[in-house]
């Protein structure tokens, strides 16, 4: 690979007005001296996303590095978009990026150098929430808390070294184009299942604390919660699809569900002994949301537990309600791992 390759940055986008412009911008400052392109990759949006690529791709159309161009994703799939936007790059390294991401300056660059030196297909780091309001600054105090995502190294951090999957990922285009892209099936988890066919192949799948990435949370209880139970839907459909994936943090927030609706019930209907686990719960959740919440506003440490709990639940009554059927339909469509010729 040469010093300084020529990338191609992805990102699927949806109703990403209000960070777009950022992201973007945050890709174009880049601290990187090779050449480089963005393809956005346009969901049907029912606000401005649409309006402001536009106004990126005229920005940027007499520059001779980094120009943005854009592709349609009818379907609005985060999957479909991506491999849209693949087919629509050129160059041997593409870098994923969502449209509510940031990347620190240096991100490209240390990307591709680690993959220079790992020989790794697929390199990625951690996922760094950071609010602007005091819902989002605690929504992201819970997302990077072992209490609330357990020991996940992308979100909480840790020592650099061969991973399952990583964050959004930087990949070798020639890892993709031999595995055919992404599963368009995979609505979420899509990444877990092309580094699943990568590693399978052969390939490693590298994380360094080194990547980092600013992700801006939901803004409400709805939309954070409809988030956590879309993950823990599509958790149970990989856990379905490739068995011995699963492990006690995932099964936690189904653990308990359970034991909160039971205790809820018991305590209603038979013994008042019946609310000691949710309130345990209620009172585990807020002690470890102090630690959580060191140094922000008093209004955004005191609605950490409310995020926490709204992950955890949602999280789980996902896990729980996943369809069998949805997995079989997964699993029909499950491509072989494909490995390079010798």
């Amino acid at each position: 690979m040469p010093q300084h390759p020529a990338v191609s940055v992805i990102m699927p986008v949806l109703n990403e007005e209000r960070h777009l412009r950022g992201a973007v911008h945050a890709i174009l400052q880049q601290e990187y001296e090779g050449e480089m392109e963005v393809v956005i990759a346009l969901g049907p949006s029912t606000d401005r996303t649409d309006e402001i690529a536009a106004e990126l791709v005229r920005e940027t159309a007499s520059n001779s590095w980094g120009r943005v161009h854009t592709v349609p994703n009818p379907t609005g799939r985060t999957p479909a978009a991506l491999n849209a936007a693949i087919k629509a790059s050129r160059h041997p390294v593409v870098v994923r990026v969502d449209g509510h991401g940031m990347l620190s300056p240096n991100y490209i660059a240390t990307a591709v150098r680690l993959l220079e030196e790992t020989g790794a297909q697929n390199v990625g780091g951690i996922m760094h929430a950071e609010g602007e309001n005091d819902w989002e600054h605690a929504v992201a105090a819970a997302m990077t808390s072992k209490i609330g995502v357990g020991n996940a190294a992308f979100h909480t951090g840790g020592q650099a070294g061969a991973a399952e999957t990583v964050y959004l990922g930087v990949f070798r285009r020639e890892a993709l184009e031999q595995q055919g892209g992404y599963n368009e099936e995979f609505i979420r988890a899509q990444d877990w299942e092309l580094n699943f066919r990568i590693r399978e192949a052969g390939g490693l799948i590298w994380f360094s604390p080194e990547l980092r990435v600013s992700y801006r949370p939901r803004p409400s209880v709805r939309a954070l919660a409809k988030q956590y139970k879309d993950y823990g839907r599509w958790r149970h459909v990989v856990a379905r699809y490739h068995q011995g994936s699963i492990n006690l943090r995932y099964l936690a927030p189904p653990a308990a569900v359970c034991a909160i609706a039971a205790g809820l019930v018991v305590g209603a209907t038979l013994t008042p002994l019946g609310f000691v686990v949710p309130a345990g719960y209620l009172a585990a959740i807020t002690a470890g949301s102090v630690p959580a919440g060191e140094g922000l506003p008093l209004k955004a440490r005191l609605q950490i537990p409310v995020a926490l709990a709204t992950m955890h639940m949602s999280w789980g009554f996902g896990f729980l309600t996943s369809p069998r059927s949805l997995a079989k339909k997964v699993i029909a469509s499950r491509r072989p791992s494909v490995r390079q010729a010798a």
